[in-house]
């Protein structure tokens, strides 16, 4: 077994405002997303500006909080929701759905595109291999707050989390889920993205391998407590949000490689 290296989740504190690591993670994320979006704009022979790809994080930034949070309250606390809907601006509490993010990330992307007049998937191609960065930071954030984390094991590298009531040994699913959703997704995208690829293609990358690599963590990670099992003793509420990306990102790339269109300015 492995100490969990117990980091205090406030990274500083001035008079009564506390800064924690996992709002630090998400401004990591942000500025990850605008470093390399920059990067590949100057390399995408005028289709993108600087300004496109400012904008195009802000509004990422909005899907992505404002998604999250109502697809945090509809997905996991819809029952708690029913009884008093002001919990849904309770941000303080803490709760965020990847799930919920990613369709308001698509909701904001596609307002965006309107501005632009760009097609939705040319811009959900260009974005998505940045998204991992935001992912792996999070996922490091959950660990560095002890939570999030996985199911009872006796693997060596099991950690006892300090707000696990059980005091259990367990799966350091974060860190998990920070190696697959962050490093291993981000260099699949970012590799598989170097040279031009069919419409559609890389969207549905990053929502097929998503959607496969939180399935598999699933199995090791500790359901949430109000939701628990679905079904069958081990079907998880993140299990059953990540199929439908499967799908619909093995249809996207094998319609990409089909109808072989390239984005258009």
């Amino acid at each position: 077994m492995i100490s969990y290296p117990d980091i205090d989740p406030i990274a500083v504190s001035i008079g009564p405002i506390s800064v924690h690591w996992y709002g630090i993670m998400y401004l990591i994320g942000f500025a990850g997303a605008y470093f390399f979006g920059m990067y590949r704009a100057k390399r995408s022979n005028g289709l993108w500006t600087p300004e496109m790809v400012s904008d195009a994080i802000f509004y990422g930034a909005l899907g992505v909080i404002l998604g999250g949070r109502v697809g945090y309250i509809l997905f996991y606390q819809f029952p708690a929701f029913i009884e008093n809907p002001l919990i849904i601006v309770r941000i303080w509490e803490g709760g965020m759905s990847f799930h919920g993010g990613l369709l308001g990330v698509i909701a904001a992307m596609l307002l965006f595109s309107r501005r632009y007049k760009k097609h939705l998937v040319d811009v959900t191609d260009f974005i998505a291999p940045f998204v991992p960065i935001g992912l792996g930071a999070g996922r490091l954030g959950n660990f560095i707050g002890g939570e999030l984390w996985g199911k009872p094991t006796d693997v060596s590298w099991a950690m006892i989390f300090p707000n696990d009531a059980l005091q259990l040994a367990r799966h350091p699913s974060q860190l998990y889920q920070f190696a697959l959703e962050g490093v291993a997704l981000f260099c699949i995208l970012w590799f598989f993205s170097q040279k031009t690829k069919p419409r559609y293609c890389v969207s549905g990358m990053f929502l097929l391998y998503y959607g496969i690599f939180r399935i598999l963590v699933e199995f090791v990670r500790e359901p949430d407590s109000q939701i628990g099992y679905l079904a069958f003793g081990w079907l998880t509420q993140g299990q059953l949000l990540s199929l439908p990306m499967v799908i619909v990102g093995a249809g996207l790339i094998i319609a990409g490689f089909k109808l072989k269109t390239f984005p258009k300015n």
